[in-house]
């Protein structure tokens, strides 16, 4: 069914392009230029579909593309869809304007005046919103020349203030990202912060008053913030006005205690010489008592010494008689000792006699047994080769046999040198060709460390892609299909010379970019790369038909007139999946690159080839066409110095050294099969000499055998008559030794019996020496004993006597010091020669110490302390007291500002509770429609309330989450993890999400699915479909140049196509 508008006009030639439905059943009226405008249609009367707000007509004069232009939106979900150009975006600029929107929000102009369609000096928006109480309509017109505007409110004039309040009692907010997402502004959506996207949303679903209490509450916790820092300050300057005045309380207090430091040190210096005298005169007494003692003592030692001297003389005298009879014993003992040390002596060689004769006749049986068996052993040998040279054939005739076999030896030594003469060929063969190997290699080093530079320079500037490079020629088995690595290594320019268009030409994003010619590989490698490693690194799908050899569209030889010299594909070599995909992208083949004759000549070139890039010697120019004029627009920009590609590897050069190598390799190869064949052949002749000197030697050995066993017999029959002759009669030899052991054994027994004998007597005489030396010990021991104790008392007397004179020397210094101590302490207290102490300062003196340590210590102290009060004012008590007025009055300031921040914080705490519960609930609310949207699309996805501190109600936030894929995790939604796509459904469904909690009264969303797959657009407008065309759902306006399916049934979608025709009316359809 077909709402028309409410005028209607004929088609004018003249009329701008503009669309118009395209369904069958659609009218298609014209668009004409009027100078009057159109009168007003009065405001439509309430509808129950409509909520309160709504649009229920947009009107348009002479604004951007429209003459004139009517559209009537249907209540819920209205699909407006058109080419690009069509005047889908002008619809929303006029929404935007005619609800007295920012220009600048539209992110096409910054002046209203910039939206008055080209050649007209005035321009016309109005809109009607449904309201219940009577529809409202807002008029804008607009003045090119003053780039003002006059509002209209129900005809009537009005300022853009009372404007901006109409429309915000309606809850519309055209400023509002989920509210009113413009075509420009779609990217800006993802830019959002999460305390921008929060804020946005409470506007947009929240209650009115989420707002106001997310405001109140940042305005409180600021007041807040400032309070405690007041109270702060004021505490610090509370407590050093405190702590200034304990000083000053200090200083009063000093004063009066400087005055009882003064008087204690007179007192003090009074007492001091009476306990300096009492000191002295104790002092004199102890040592009179101790001299009288010590001159007693001395008598007493002198008695006691002369008993001692009387024994000592005893006790020398028995010692030298016994000393006298130890040495006469000693001599004996000696004399015997020497007796019984020569007897001991005859003894021992009688013995090793004995021994000698046993040893001779032992040797002489070990000989004759020994001749013994000598004889048996070579009467058998005799034997043994009498039977072998029975056994020995005849000597017949062998000299044929080894000439033959010496014939044969010569033989096989020849073909030997023979053989190691080609060895030897062989191997200089080898050492040849590595010699040629190793040149090869040094020059295929030399082109890897030019290849080596292009890495350096990757590494120094892009370290993840450089890392992401080792890490896929270690793992390059994981990929089905050939992966290239990034296009800046694996380019080669044929003259580095060039190297600045290239790198000019193509972003450094993809000259880092790594090339798939598989969609799987390319997944498997980001998410081992980027995921997993967490390595920033690009990468591209090249295309799947190649467009490597696709020919330029021009022929350069047509160009060559401009001063072209070469399309920029021509200027270096790569792989072809990397060539490809610079063709499909960048169109390399297509761009020419000229010299500085191109660049004299231009406008030329620019006028006449209409190319849409051109490089110069030094310069890079852009040719556009303008949308409007149709005008050619070109800018030009300087190149820019090449930093990557100016490294250049001669690829074919490289090619053929590496073939030269694989040829020296087949001949290394073959020259060790021809050694290994000569080595085993002269193996096999190495072998066969060997049997033949063999077989010789054995003839040889043969031939002389006979003769040798013959020998061999003769000697040791010879030897065997020489062993019979040399006999030996050991029996006899035996009773002689018998003999003379008998003899020297008697002698022997007559030895030991003197020994004997001779060791009893020195026995005795020891014993008798042993008991002298203990007699002589004891009596040395007593006498020393004896001489220890006259030591001792006459070293006792010395000391005595010596303390006893120091002692009396003492009592006499004393007694003159008593003398004149007692004279100064009277001079101190101001006494006469024979006056006593007053009784005033024997009362002082009591409290007072008395010991001169005690009163110098005090002193030394009360003088310090009197010392350091120094600089003392009389003015400090009339200070002090001043400032303790100053101290009440802060403290009472301080309570005030306590009291307002506890109220602060109380009122802070119930519009947390207010705000903060409802919010929660909102966002959980959000997050389970979110949730299903996204699952419903076999992705995942969630929304929360983030904060760090829940305090800081200015850092609250909406974080969105989603993921794609399977095998990664959720990623927070910003403009540089997820792709434009992905960035795009994610907005398109959050808003989604907001539709069915929204307050507001419509919602524009304009070409969200620019990024998007037919998949994911699809899924996402049926979504939009069942959102947004449920009952009591606010009204939502969908632009889009496409529609992923329009046979949808649905009876709340409103369909308005736009199509390239001119048009002065514009109405809605709505397929039911």
């Amino acid at each position: 069914m077909a709402t028309p508008s409410r005028k209607t006009s004929t088609q004018s030639p003249l009329a701008s392009k503009r669309a118009l439905l395209s369904d069958p059943s659609s009218e298609v009226p014209s668009k004409k230029k009027s100078s009057v405008p159109p009168a007003a249609p009065p405001p439509l009367p309430s509808s129950g579909p409509f909520v309160e707000g709504s649009i229920v007509r947009i009107a348009m004069e002479n604004f951007l593309t429209y003459d004139v232009c009517e559209v009537s939106p249907g209540p819920h979900l209205n699909m407006i869809i058109g080419a690009n150009g069509t005047g889908k975006s002008s619809i929303v600029c006029a929404i935007c304007l005619g609800l007295a929107g920012k220009p600048a929000f539209m992110g096409r102009a910054d002046k209203v005046g910039f939206f008055v369609k080209r050649g007209c000096s005035k321009g016309m928006v109005e809109i009607e919103l449904f309201r219940t109480s009577g529809n409202l309509v807002i008029t804008r017109e607009i003045d090119v020349a003053k780039n003002q505007s006059l509002w209209f409110i129900n005809k009537k004039s009005a300022n853009q203030k009372i404007v901006e309040e109409q429309v915000a009692a309606l809850n519309i907010q055209v400023g509002n990202l989920c509210q009113f997402l413009p075509q420009d502004k779609v990217g800006e959506f993802a830019k959002l912060s999460k305390i921008e996207l929060l804020e946005a949303t409470e506007k947009s679903i929240g209650p009115p008053e989420m707002h106001k209490y997310h405001c109140e509450l940042k305005n409180f916790r600021e007041k807040e913030k400032q309070l405690e820092t007041s109270c702060k300050q004021k505490t610090e300057c509370l407590e050093k006005m405190i702590q200034r005045n304990e000083r000053y309380k200090q200083d009063v207090d000093r004063f009066y205690e400087r005055k009882r430091h003064l008087d204690l040190i007179e007192m003090l210096e009074a007492k001091r010489p009476w306990v300096e005298y009492e000191n002295v005169r104790q002092e004199y007494e102890e040592v009179k008592l101790a001299r009288d003692q010590a001159k007693e003592e001395v008598r007493k030692l002198k008695e006691s010494q002369i008993p001692i001297t009387e024994r000592i003389e005893e006790m020398e005298r028995q010692r030298h008689i016994l000393e006298a009879r130890i040495k006469e014993k000693a001599s004996a003992i000696t004399e015997t000792s020497q007796k019984c040390k020569y007897k001991q002596d005859v003894i021992e060689r009688k013995d090793k006699q004995i021994e000698e004769l046993q040893q001779a006749l032992t040797v002489k049986q070990n000989e004759e047994h020994d001749r013994q068996r000598r004889i048996s052993n070579t009467r058998k040998m005799i034997e043994d080769l009498q039977n072998e040279l029975k056994t020995t054939e005849s000597c017949e005739n062998l000299q044929p046999q080894i000439d033959a076999v010496t014939n044969d030896l010569r033989r096989v030594q020849d073909e030997k040198a023979l053989c190691e003469s080609e060895m030897i060929d062989k191997r200089r063969e080898r050492e040849t060709l590595e010699k040629e190997k190793r040149s090869v290699d040094d020059h295929i080093i030399r082109f890897d460390n030019l290849m080596n530079q292009k890495e350096d320079k990757l590494r120094q500037r892009y370290r993840d892609t450089y890392d992401a490079v080792l890490w896929l020629r270690n793992n390059r088995d994981k990929f089905k299909q050939r992966v290239c690595e990034p296009i800046m290594l694996t380019i080669n320019m044929k003259d580095n010379k060039n190297a600045k268009y290239i790198e000019n030409h193509i972003p450094s994003n993809d000259l880092r970019a790594f090339v798939f010619e598989n969609q799987e590989d390319m997944e498997v490698f980001l998410k081992e790369v980027r995921d997993n490693k967490k390595l920033r690194v690009n990468a591209v799908i090249a295309p799947k038909n190649s467009y490597a050899d696709k020919a330029p569209s021009r022929s350069l030889n047509d160009l060559k007139q401009y001063g072209f010299f070469s399309y920029l594909r021509e200027l270096f070599d790569a792989p072809d999946p990397v060539m490809s995909y610079l063709c499909c992208q960048y169109h390399i083949h297509e761009v020419p690159v000229g010299t500085e004759r191109t660049r004299e000549k231009i406008e030329r070139v620019i006028q006449e080839t209409r190319l849409k890039q051109i490089y110069t010697a030094e310069e890079k120019y852009v040719v556009k066409t303008s949308f409007y004029s149709n005008k050619l627009i070109s800018s030009n920009t300087s190149l820019k110095v090449a930093q990557f590609l100016t490294v250049t590897v001669d690829l074919e050069q490289r090619r053929h050294l590496e073939e030269q190598l694989k040829e020296i390799n087949r001949k290394l190869q073959a020259v060790e099969s021809g050694l290994s064949a000569l080595r085993e052949t002269n193996k096999h002749l190495e072998h066969k000499d060997n049997e033949l000197r063999q077989k010789k030697k054995e003839l040889l050995e043969r031939k002389t055998k006979k003769r040798q066993l013959e020998q061999k017999i003769s000697s040791k029959l010879g030897s065997l008559k020489l062993m019979e002759q040399d006999t030996c009669n050991l029996e006899e030899e035996e009773r002689k030794a018998s003999t003379k052991i008998k003899e020297i054994n008697v002698q022997k027994a007559k030895l030991v019996t003197e020994l004997t004998n001779l060791i009893k007597n020195c026995t005795a005489l020891h014993i008798q020496k042993v008991d002298l030396i203990l007699q002589n010990t004891t009596v040395i021991s007593e006498k020393n004993k004896l001489e220890s104790d006259y030591i001792a008392t006459s070293s006792q007397l010395r000391i005595t006597e010596q303390h006893f004179i120091e002692l009396d020397e003492n009592r006499l210094r004393l007694l003159q010091k008593c003398k004149e101590l007692m004279k100064r302490a009277k001079q101190v207290c101001n006494l006469g020669a024979e006056q006593t102490v007053p009784q005033e300062y024997q009362t002082a003196f009591q409290d007072l110490p008395n010991t001169l340590d005690e009163i110098d210590a005090l002193l030394t102290e009360e003088r310090s302390r009197a010392s350091c009060f120094t600089g003392l004012n009389p003015t400090v008590v009339e200070e002090y007291t001043k400032r303790e007025e100053e101290i009440e009055q802060l403290t009472e300031e301080l309570k005030i500002k306590k009291v307002e921040l506890d109220k602060y914080r109380e009122n802070i705490s119930q519009v947390k509770e207010r705000w903060l519960n409802p919010l929660k609930e909102l966002v959980e609310k959000i997050n389970e429609k979110f949730s299903y949207f996204f699952s419903s699309m076999q992705c995942a996805g969630e929304v929360d309330l983030h904060t760090e501190n829940e305090e800081d109600y200015d850092k609250y936030g909406i974080r969105i989450r989603v993921k794609f894929r399977s095998s990664t995790q959720l990623h927070e939604l910003t403009p540089h993890h997820q792709s434009g796509g992905e960035r795009s459904v994610s907005t398109m469904l959050y808003l989604m999400a907001l539709q069915e909690l929204n307050r507001c009264p419509f919602r524009v969303v304009d070409e969200i699915n620019q990024g998007m797959d037919p998949i994911n657009e699809r899924r996402v407008f049926e979504m939009v479909v069942n959102t947004a065309c449920k009952e009591n759902t606010s009204q939502y306006f969908f632009i889009t140049p496409k529609v992923g399916n329009k046979e949808s049934k649905n009876t709340h979608v409103t369909w308005k196509s736009l199509m390239a025709k001119t048009c002065s009316r514009f109405w809605s359809s709505m397929y039911k």
